[in-house]
């Protein structure tokens, strides 16, 4: 009755059912309790983990010969070190820059720094590639290029090819802040609606965009200004 976690020759369908929903909801929880991260800030030891946590529990996915129990306990165990060292990192910063990599300077000045190129074994042709990438394709128009921990190039440009802002031209504006969405796929969310008006200050706005119903909105929101959004439920192609 327990093979699905004990393991066996002939373990049954159900039984890789039942594992491969104990290993979701096990990686869920250790995803929750680690915190969350970016996707784009993920660091060389994040990396380690996801490779290793993966390979672990994923054989006992496809060999239901192995027992689960050891897989799962070897997991919770490399979960506890890797927040540990988090932990530590976070409290001890000299520790820190053990287990993180110190951001490198590949460009000061408008310069590029060749031996900083081949410390962090970067080519010329891909160091070009990423400024591409950052919209800085101009070598005149940059200040500093960093490799942060993460491994992307980031880009400072010299102050003068900076965008100019309406702060520079002496304009004040009003900042529109996090969107809140009221209507979603025609339904109200009224728990967003009450953070902002009432239901009947809702419908008169729809109203007065032209719509006589909620069900005709595909989403509505408004910004921290008052501003709001309406996209239809039902739109020609040809518009």
């Amino acid at each position: 009755m327990f093979e699905f976690w004990t393991g066996g020759e002939a373990i049954p369908i159900w039984g890789f059912v039942v594992r491969a929903t104990i290993v979701y909801v096990y990686i869920f929880l250790i995803v929750k309790i680690l915190g969350q991260r970016s996707m784009s800030s993920i660091d060389a030891l994040d990396f380690i983990f996801g490779v290793v946590i993966g390979d672990i529990l994923g054989e006992p996915l496809t060999d239901g010969s192995l027992p689960l129990g050891g897989p799962v306990s070897a997991a919770a165990t490399i979960a506890a070190l890797h927040l540990g060292l988090s932990y530590f990192a976070l409290k001890a910063p000299r520790f820190r820059r053990v287990i993180e990599d110190e951001p490198i300077i590949l460009m000061r000045h408008g310069v590029i720094l060749y031996e900083e190129l081949r410390k962090a074994k970067i080519t010329l042709e891909a160091f070009m590639m990423d400024l591409r990438l950052s919209s800085a394709s101009d070598l005149t128009e940059i200040d500093y290029a960093i490799l942060e921990m993460n491994g992307q190039i980031s880009v400072i440009k010299k102050s003068s090819y900076e965008s100019v802002t309406l702060r520079d031209m002496n304009k004040n504006t009003v900042s529109k802040g996090y969107s809140t969405v009221l209507i979603e796929d025609g339904e109200i969310i009224e728990a967003n609606v009450k953070k902002v008006g009432t239901i009947d200050w809702l419908r008169n706005e729809i109203h007065k965009q032209g719509y006589a119903n909620p069900k005709d909105i595909f989403v509505m929101t408004i910004d921290e200004a008052g501003q709001t959004y309406i996209s239809p439920k039902n739109i020609s192609m040809n518009v």
